[in-house]
């Protein structure tokens, strides 16, 4: 079992956030077929495929679905894992943006109805939802990336599979800080909630354990609404409103808004650099984007997705709270463009002291 570090912050994620989304139940199989662009779409649909005889896999997105180039991607990919390495099967759900939270129960019932084991919700946004269903299927495990449970009673039959973002946003807050000629640096989160604050404080103390007196300017798109993970154009206005300010590196922690910050990064100019978020998003970013991007924190949800699979694979289901830290390969950084060659050895002596506890990084802003 993973350490439980800091389960209490993702348990008092505000629950008002959660029934912020919205109303269409949209149930597929994984041969489901979309135009976004991303890894995860059109041919490279692993699931219209799959015949295996292994775990039969619910897999539940959060709204922007696969082809998000960020969160549901990455959980896709330990999805693709299992369908590869354990011979599993799968049916996908996507949420709509705008739909009521018993759309979210509705999708998991279904599955669930199905037969399928496990059935994974892909975001805090589904917490509620499965915390709901999964006392009505005992036999079934659940599992809910980023989940909680707001009373404190994890459900025997789920687990809480959560991330120390803090710590992978701790090492590109150092890459800021050393590549930064401007001494100035911005963060844009999507929401302003509890969750995407561990962001900002790593990121913030990464860089101040650089250069104590840089300048970091912090915007969010949304206080409370969902929808600022899938608002491009309000990441894009966030993120040029800090580089006219003086920024030259920008970082978001904003879902599918964060291709706002890469074009904001573009319209920068040369020398104005972006750092992506949750998977390495050089590699799925445009010809023009990719020279701004310096590197991206990497929250390896597809990692939890692929354990959560193969516990249940191996008849020892995960279960109650699971954080994906440092030392565990759960978050870390990117090296894809070479940008930050120059400055590896640094960032990752700055993970050592991470992983050996000689450096503790915050979980709140001004902590």
């Amino acid at each position: 079992m993973l350490p439980n570090i800091e389960e209490g912050i993702l348990r008092r994620l505000s629950k008002i956030a959660v029934v912020a989304v919205v109303a269409s139940l949209a149930l597929t199989g994984c041969g489901k077929n979309d135009d976004k662009k991303g890894s995860s779409s059109g041919s490279n649909d692993v699931c219209k495929s799959a015949k295996g005889d292994g775990p039969k896999v619910g897999l539940a997105y959060d709204v922007g679905g696969r082809g998000d180039q960020s969160f549901n991607d990455s959980a896709y990919a330990g999805l693709k894992k299992a369908v590869e390495d354990l011979k599993a099967t799968c049916v996908e759900g996507e949420a709509s943006d705008g739909e009521a939270e018993s759309a979210r129960e509705d999708r998991l019932k279904n599955m669930a109805d199905q037969g399928l084991n496990p059935i994974i919700g892909v975001g805090f946004a589904y917490s509620d939802a499965v915390n709901a269903v999964a006392p009505n299927y005992p036999k079934i495990n659940f599992g809910v990336i980023d989940g909680f449970d707001p009373d404190d009673k994890p459900n025997a039959n789920v687990a809480y599979l959560g991330f120390a973002e803090n710590e992978g946003s701790y090492l590109v807050g150092v890459a800021a800080a050393l590549k930064s000629k401007a001494g100035n640096i911005g963060f844009v989160g999507g929401v302003h909630n509890d969750l995407i604050k561990k962001f900002e404080a790593g990121y913030v103390a990464g860089a101040k354990s650089v250069k104590p007196g840089i300048k970091i300017q912090i915007k969010y798109i949304q206080e409370s609404d969902l929808k600022g993970f899938g608002d491009p154009a309000g990441g894009k206005a966030a993120a040029t409103a800090e580089y006219d300010a003086g920024a030259d590196v920008v970082y978001h922690a904003a879902g599918a808004s964060g291709s706002g910050v890469f074009d904001a990064s573009v319209d920068a100019g040369d020398g104005k650099w972006a750092i992506g978020v949750d998977s390495d998003q050089y590699l799925t970013a445009s010809k023009t984007q990719q020279p701004h991007i310096l590197t991206s924190m990497l929250k390896r949800v597809d990692v939890a997705t692929f354990n959560m699979i193969k516990s249940v694979a191996d008849s020892s289901p995960l279960t109650s709270y699971q954080t994906y830290d440092l030392a565990h390969d759960g978050v870390g950084y990117s090296t894809s463009g070479g940008f930050v060659d120059d400055i590896k050895a640094q960032i990752d002596e700055a993970a050592s002291k991470i992983k050996s506890g000689e450096v503790k990084v915050p979980v709140k802003p001004g902590a």
